[in-house]
């Protein structure tokens, strides 16, 4: 019998944080004027990468 996938929220948090920088570059590409200044982006891309890594590294055993 095969087994169950068990949920990964590391998966869900890592797609909504990806989609939520796409939107913020392309919102940014089709208009004149920015979302968020470049100067917040950088470190904010930063903190968001060690969020996804963190969620993905703490339920790495959920996945197993």
């Amino acid at each position: 019998m095969a087994e169950r996938h068990r949920f990964d929220p590391g998966a869900l948090v890592a797609g909504l944080y990806f989609l939520a920088v796409a939107g913020i570059f392309l919102n940014d590409g089709f208009n004149n004027r920015t979302v968020v200044p470049f100067m917040y982006i950088g470190p904010a891309l930063l903190v968001g990468y060690a969020l996804v890594l963190l969620i993905r590294l703490l339920t790495r055993s959920r996945r197993q």
